[in-house]
């Protein structure tokens, strides 16, 4: 994921900013509660494509 990119990313939903999880290749919003995957180092920044995470994990 290249980092540049990352620091002008939002979440088009909450438009607050975003967490690489490299693990997960996501990028995960705290305030949508939204994680957007990450396809052959291309973020798909579509809330249709993004997953929905429980309260419970963490950002």
């Amino acid at each position: 994921m290249d980092m540049k990119l990352l620091e002008i990313l939002v979440c088009p939903v909450s438009k607050a900013p975003l967490v690489y999880d490299k693990e997960r290749q996501e990028l995960k919003c705290k305030a949508s509660r939204l994680a957007y995957p990450i396809r052959d180092g291309i973020p798909v920044m579509l809330e249709s494509e993004a997953r929905h995470m429980p309260d419970d994990e963490p950002v």
